[in-house]
């Protein structure tokens, strides 16, 4: 595997373009504000819409309909409708899903850093 900080270091633009598009098809499923919280919200239960909307600070009930469904379309979230008075739905995050987590840890460590980085660069 080679380390890529920039397409110049890639042996050839072939391998440039693949590495993008890769980067570009996550980022498609990923992108936006909301969808990581989402799913950080459901890695650790599953959760009825009102949870989550309380839980995930700032986000509508239109744009969370919306992100889950996304979300549901590119396999990450389940749902799941119940037969009882009223019907009850609940969303948890697929197998697939789960995938993501060394990926969101990693975003996790980069953010506490870069977190402390800037407020260094602040103080000095």
């Amino acid at each position: 595997m080679y380390k890529m900080n920039s397409c110049n270091e890639i042996s050839s633009e072939a391998e440039c373009t693949k590495s993008l598009q890769a980067v570009r098809d996550a980022l498609y499923v990923i992108n936006g504000k909301w969808k990581l919280p989402i799913i950080i919200c459901l890695m650790h239960n599953k959760r009825r819409f009102k949870e989550m909307q309380r839980q995930i600070t700032g986000i509508t009930a239109k744009m969370l309909s919306q992100e889950l469904k996304e979300l549901e379309m590119n396999e990450l979230v389940k749902r799941s409708v119940f037969d009882t008075i009223p019907v009850s739905v609940e969303y948890e995050i697929t197998e697939y899903a789960h995938s993501l987590h060394k990926v969101i840890q990693e975003l996790h460590i980069w953010g506490e850093n870069h977190r402390k980085h800037i407020l260094k660069s602040m103080k000095a």
